[in-house]
């Protein structure tokens, strides 16, 4: 390609569609494992710098994963106010513990995560995200399915955030984008309680899976928010949904915001504030519109998927 200089040998190649793929060059393998949930890979990027992915899809690294950890988690928390129980799905590598863990208000964080394996690699190998969080006496790792965790333990949470790999064909995300779902998580909310998850890309031509997440949240949720972040890793902007059983206030005011920061939370926020909650609650109007006029449902029986297959031992 004219003008270029490639320093790397070895490419990840990710499917964005059965047409365009997307690669990152990778100077190092740290640790590759085929578990018996998917394909593990621990890697050094000379741009990103350590990362993992699932599957071939490319879940954080650390030079921008603050650009979706913050938004995910914290305007889920804010949205509740004083959170103090809270329920992390998936998140093997421990980045949304680390910001939930930044609220005064929380007294426990519990992280249900499917894959023993792929937390002590991302344990091991991407600290400079976890931060040791789960050496903080209120965090606490379980491990096993989402799922069935929420439907068998009967417990009460502020929050729930899903910190989910994508759902991928024969992928242990699969049913977790579903209304079925969506509904256990529902009924696990202390009053108050909020759900946020992330709900893929939000740029055309991937956006039809996003809108069908927060169409199928909708019919769980009275009150649902979606909003996006643009995090490199990724590509394309990455989509949350967020669905709450109290009214969301979607042109928040940044500088009470600001100051309700200042007193809620201890620790350094480097993307989430009052601005940028603001600009959070305003979707652009092509995606309003193609949550608002589209029919299609994610359910068990259907669910949403994305490019790609899920990769077992």
């Amino acid at each position: 390609m004219a003008g270029s200089k490639l320093t790397c040998d070895y490419w990840i190649t990710e499917y964005m569609t059965q047409d365009d793929v997307h690669l990152h060059g990778v100077e190092q393998i740290l640790e590759f494992k085929r578990t018996e949930y998917q394909e593990m890979s621990i890697v050094r990027s000379k741009t990103f710098g350590t990362g993992l992915v699932l599957d071939g899809k490319w879940q954080t690294t650390v030079l921008d994963e603050f650009l979706y950890h913050e938004p995910l988690v914290h305007t889920s928390m804010h949205q509740h106010g004083s959170p103090s129980r809270v329920l992390v799905l998936g998140g093997a590598d421990g980045g949304a513990v680390r910001e939930v863990l930044k609220w005064k208000s929380v007294t426990e964080a519990v992280q249900v995560e499917i894959d023993e394996v792929v937390f002590n690699a991302c344990q091991e190998h991407l600290g400079e995200i976890h931060q040791g969080c789960f050496e903080d006496p209120r965090a606490e790792i379980r491990f096993g399915d989402a799922f069935e965790v929420l439907e068998n333990q009967g417990e009460s949470w502020d929050v729930i955030i899903c910190d989910l790999s994508d759902p991928l064909e024969d992928s242990p995300a699969m049913n977790l984008f579903t209304r079925e779902f969506f509904t256990t998580c529902r009924n696990a909310l202390a009053p108050g309680g909020v759900f946020t998850i992330q709900a893929g890309p939000v740029t055309p031509p991937f956006d039809d899976n996003h809108a069908m997440i927060v169409r199928t949240l909708g019919t769980v949720f009275e009150n649902v928010a979606h909003f996006f972040s643009c995090t490199p890793t990724y590509v394309v902007p990455l989509g949350f949904a967020m669905g709450s059983l109290k009214p969301v206030d979607t042109n928040p005011d940044p500088e009470t915001v600001d100051a309700f920061l200042a007193a809620a939370v201890e620790g350094e926020l480097r993307f989430f504030d009052g601005i940028a909650l603001r600009g959070l609650m305003s979707p652009p109007k092509y995606l309003r519109d193609k949550v608002g006029k589209g029919e299609t449902l994610s359910t068990l029986k259907d669910p949403a998927r994305y490019t790609g297959t899920g990769v077992r031992s």
